[in-house]
C-alpha cells in the first residue's frame, strides 16, 4: 500500500532520504556490479536465477527516481488544504459513480469483511484517483535504484525481494509492474510487503492482480483494513464542537475515553446529535486548535492510520467516505490567515495569476509547481523576497493590481 504521496509512509521514505540520495553511488561500483552483487541476497531469499535475470535485464538506474526523493517542496499545505484537495467535488462525485457501478462487488465485500463500502472506495480515490493515476514507474526499477544509492536500504532491499517473488509467483510480469517512485502499487497502493501478506485474488483467477483488475484490489484492500482490527458497523468519528474555555492542546491526541467521556466534558456532536454509541472509545484530533474543525476519532480511524501513518490521510479517507454517503462539509472552517487561504481565496488567486499571464490552466484552488512558480515571478517583479508561498499578502497585492 501507498505509504505517501504527501501524507504516506513514501513521505517518511523521502524525509530520511532526501538527503541520502544527494549522495552518488560508490565510483568503485556500477549499478551493474551491484545487480551482481545483490543476487546471493535474493537467492537465498528463494529468488531463481531465471526471475532475477529477466527482472533486471537491461536495466539502469532510474533517475526520476533520485529527483523524486531529493524532492523538497517548497510550500508544504496545510492540513486544511489537503483535505480541499483530496475531498474535491469532482472526486466526490467520481466516487459515487464508481459506488453504484460497483454495487454488486462492494455488497460481497462488505459482507466477507465488514469494512464500510464508502471507506474502501474512498481510499481507492485518495490513493490513486479511481485507478485513473497508480504510477507509471517500474517498481523493480524503482526499489533497485534506491537501493544501489544506499537510501533507505532495510526498506528498498526489503520491498525489492518481495517484488521479485511477487513477479516470481507470477501475479504480474515484470514489464507491468508499475507503481510510485518508492513501491507502491496498484489501484489502492499497497507496498510489497503489504501486499504479499494482505492482497487476494478476489476473482479466483490464480493471480492476485491489483494493477489491473478492479474486484482483486478493492478486495485486498477490505482484506488490510480487516487486519487491522475494522469494527464493522462502527464509523471513524465525528466532527465536533469544543466548549468555550476547552484548551485541545492540553489533551493527547493518544488519550482515549469513551464518547460519553468526552460527551461530560461539555464536547457535543455538531448539530446537537447524540452519540449514537455513546460506549465506543475516541480521542480527540483538533488539528487546528479551537479556530478549525475539531474532530472525535475512534477505532476505525486508527485502522485507517495502519494504511497510512498520517492524521490528514485518516481525516481525508474518513471525510470522502461520508461525503460518499450524502454527508455535507464539515460545520467548522479551516482557519484562513496569512499562510492559509481558504479554497475559494486560493481559486481567486489563481485566477488573477492567469490574468496577468503568469499562469495557464485550471483554476481549482489546488497549490501545485505551477501555482507556485507563478507565485514566485509576480514576487520578483515586485521586488518582494521570493519564496513561491500564496500568501494573504500576495492576493492583496494581486487584488489591487485587479
Amino acid at each position: 500500500m501507498r505509504f505517501a504521496r504527501n501524507f504516506t509512509l513514501i513521505v517518511a521514505v523521502l524525509a530520511l532520504a532526501a538527503g541520502a540520495l544527494s549522495q552518488p553511488a560508490p565510483a568503485a561500483q556500477t549499478f551493474a556490479q551491484w545487480v551482481e552483487r545483490f543476487w546471493p541476497v535474493a537467492r537465498a531469499a528463494g529468488i531463481k536465477r531465471e526471475t532475477y535475470d529477466r527482472a533486471f535485464k537491461g536495466m539502469t538506474p532510474d533517475p526520476k527516481v533520485i529527483e523524486a526523493a531529493n524532492f523538497q517542496p517548497e510550500y508544504v499545505k496545510p492540513i486544511g488544504e489537503y483535505i480541499d484537495r483530496v475531498v474535491s467535488d469532482k472526486r466526490i462525485a467520481t466516487g459515487k459513480q464508481k459506488l453504484e457501478e460497483n454495487k454488486a462487488l462492494l455488497d460481497v465485500l462488505e459482507k466477507r469483511y465488514g469494512v464500510d463500502r464508502a471507506i474502501i472506495v474512498a481510499i481507492w480515490g485518495v490513493e490513486s484517483n479511481y485507478g485513473t493515476q497508480p504510477g507509471d514507474m517500474n517498481v523493480i526499477r524503482s526499489l533497485a535504484t534506491l537501493a544501489y544509492y544506499n537510501t533507505k536500504a532495510a526498506f528498498a532491499r526489503q520491498q525489492l525481494i518481495t517484488a521479485l517473488k511477487i513477479v516470481q509467483r507470477g501475479d504480474i510480469p515484470v514489464e507491468q509492474m508499475n507503481g510510485s517512485w518508492a513501491g507502491a502499487m496498484g489501484h489502492t497502493q499497497f507496498i510489497p510487503t503489504t501486499y504479499q501478506s494482505f492482497a487476494v485474488d478476489y476473482d479466483g483467477d490464480g493471480k492476485r492482480n491489483i494493477w489491473y483488475d478492479v474486484p482483486d484490489a478493492l478486495a485486498s484492500t477490505a482484506s488490510y483494513l480487516k487486519h487491522s482490527s475494522w469494527q464493522p458497523g462502527q464509523t471513524w468519528g465525528y466532527e465536533v464542537t469544543l466548549p468555550k474555555g476547552f484548551n485541545p492542546k492540553k489533551v493527547s491526541e493518544k488519550t482515549l475515553r469513551s464518547l460519553g467521556d468526552w460527551q461530560r466534558l461539555g464536547i457535543k456532536r455538531v448539530g446537537g446529535e447524540a452519540f449514537p454509541r455513546p460506549g465506543d472509545r475516541a480521542s480527540l484530533f483538533a488539528p487546528a486548535a479551537t479556530n478549525g474543525p475539531a474532530f472525535l476519532v475512534l477505532n476505525n480511524f486508527r485502522s485507517i492510520l495502519h494504511y497510512n501513518q498520517s492524521m490528514s490521510y485518516a481525516l481525508g479517507v474518513g471525510h470522502l467516505s461520508d461525503r460518499l454517503k450524502g454527508y455535507g462539509p464539515f460545520v467548522h472552517p479551516w482557519p484562513t490567515d496569512e499562510n492559509h487561504l481558504a479554497l475559494d481565496q486560493r481559486v481567486e488567486l489563481q485566477k488573477l495569476l492567469v490574468a496577468k499571464g503568469l499562469l495557464v490552466g485550471d483554476t481549482d484552488g489546488i497549490i501545485g509547481p505551477a501555482t507556485l512558480e507563478a507565485v514566485k515571478t509576480f514576487q520578483r517583479s515586485k521586488g518582494l523576497p521570493v519564496d513561491g508561498f500564496p500568501s494573504r499578502t500576495i492576493l492583496e497585492l494581486l487584488r489591487k493590481e485587479g
